[in-house]
């Protein structure tokens, strides 16, 4: 008796060691998060300030367009208050509030202002109530509008941000699928339905072109509604539509949202899900249990699987499903999209797992893996992810850090660096890795919906 009491309260001892020690872990990797984005935001400010981007080798800027968007300051802002930087914050958002304007004669791309620049708008205006920021969102969005008046109702790719004129009339499901947790929270935000109407008809419009066995194509025009590409899969220029469906039906309750996201990954397990001779293997005592999982590319119209590739993009997926409650699938996608990464300690932009060969070897400082390692943690609490989320940040450090920020990596095989940085590394890439290993008081996980670019956005209407 007494020494199964002794027993249990030795274990229990370890138990409780380990968790402390666990914590201390957490907050020594916070803090080293913390500490590598204000290296890189330091970069930024001392070669970059007023642009959009640090050009982190040759210590110079790079700008979208002829005049620039402050793109690196408006998508790092909510990383700043999340990681407690409010007096830096602060000083970077009344920068941003005297000096944005969008009364500019440039083309933008729709999809890329609205998940950078509207999304950071919104987020930042929810976490601080400056009503200067949703006055700035509201002037974008009314900006952006045109873009949706084409025949079918899906946007061009491009607006004038003066002119309102338009073009890029082939675009794909993830430009015309991507826009209405922004449009949405800004339409909710601002009492004006008509930047939910216009946002919403363009992802019911991107849902009613699916093929008869229920998938979409890379590529559409938006004159004629016709698919110029019929390749089917989850990775780049179609990925966040799925993503938007699923959460846009979560952050407003939209069950139109709803219907169409339950139909579509139902066709995305049949026909893209590439399961392999391991992947259901029956337990006797129940249900399946998951062995190796893939999504590659198929034809949308017959289903005939086209490609074997998946990439650093895809690995966006396994935190979909988790958000979805199919921890089964999510755990199995995400296990092997962590073996996409350790092939070369980093993963590569396209990778093909059947062979085990890299097809696109860059590596432009991703966020996707880290954020599917930081919902399936929310949803698990698996120390698993956990040592997952750390053996990736080891990595991503080694070979990317620069004595004045980070670099995009011209191949993961080689580790060669790129002069590039984009905002997303702000937005995104250090944001997840925060919150992975972040106590859980820094943000409501339950409570929030992230954009596809990591702006959190609540539901306060």
């Amino acid at each position: 008796m007494y020494q199964v009491i002794r027993v249990t309260v030795v274990i229990a001892l370890c138990l409780m060691l380990n968790a402390e020690a666990q914590t201390a872990d957490r907050k020594l990797l916070a803090d080293e998060v913390k500490k590598e984005f204000v290296h890189a935001w330091d970069g930024y400010k001392k070669y970059a300030w007023g642009n959009d981007d640090l050009k982190p080798l040759s210590k110079s800027f790079h700008n979208w367009y002829a005049e620039p968007l402050l793109m690196t300051p408006v998508d790092a802002l909510d990383t700043m208050y999340l990681m407690g930087m409010k007096s830096e914050a602060d000083k970077t958002r009344k920068y941003i509030t005297d000096t944005l304007k969008f009364d500019k004669d440039i083309y933008v791309q729709n999809f890329e202002i609205t998940i950078r620049i509207l999304g950071g708008l919104l987020s930042n205006y929810q976490i601080t109530g400056d009503k200067k920021l949703l006055a700035m969102a509201d002037d974008l969005g009314t900006r952006l509008l045109p873009v949706f008046d084409s025949p079918t109702g899906l946007p061009y790719k491009y607006v004038n941000l003066k002119t309102g004129k338009t073009r890029g009339e082939v675009t794909n499901p993830a430009e015309t699928g991507t826009l209405l947790i922004e449009f949405g929270t800004l339409s909710k935000l601002t009492g004006k339905p008509i930047y939910y109407e216009k946002a919403k008809h363009a992802l019911v419009e991107t849902y009613n072109r699916r093929s008869p066995i229920g998938l979409v194509g890379t590529n559409i025009n938006v004159e004629t509604g016709k698919w110029t590409n019929t390749d089917s899969h989850v990775s780049a220029e179609i990925d966040s539509y799925y993503e938007y469906l699923l959460k846009c039906s979560i952050l407003f309750g939209d069950a139109d949202c709803q219907s169409m996201w339950q139909e579509s990954i139902t066709k995305i397990n049949t026909y893209l899900a590439d399961e392999g001779e391991n992947m259901s293997k029956k337990n006797v005592n129940g249900p399946v249990v998951l062995g190796e999982l893939w999504y590659g590319h198929a034809d949308m119209n017959t289903g005939k699987r086209t490609a074997t590739t998946t990439g650093a993009l895809d690995a966006f997926f396994p935190a979909v499903l988790a958000l979805d409650g199919d921890l089964n699938r999510a755990k199995a996608l995400q296990d092997s999209m962590f073996k996409m990464w350790q092939v070369h300690g980093i993963e590569p932009e396209v990778y093909n797992y059947k062979t085990g060969k890299v097809e696109h070897a860059g590596y432009p400082l991703r966020p996707e893996i880290v954020e599917s390692t930081y919902y399936l943690y929310q949803y698990t609490k698996d120390p698993k992810y956990l040592a997952m989320g750390k053996q990736m940040w080891d990595d991503f450090v080694k070979y990317c850090r620069t004595d004045v920020g980070y670099a995009h990596l011209k191949s993961a095989v080689t580790k060669e660096k790129s002069d590039a940085m984009q905002s997303f590394l702000f937005a995104e890439t250090f944001k997840y890795f925060y919150l992975l290993f972040a106590p859980e008081k820094t943000l409501d996980f339950k409570k929030v919906v992230f954009n596809t670019e990591a702006h959190p956005i609540q539901k306060t209407w």
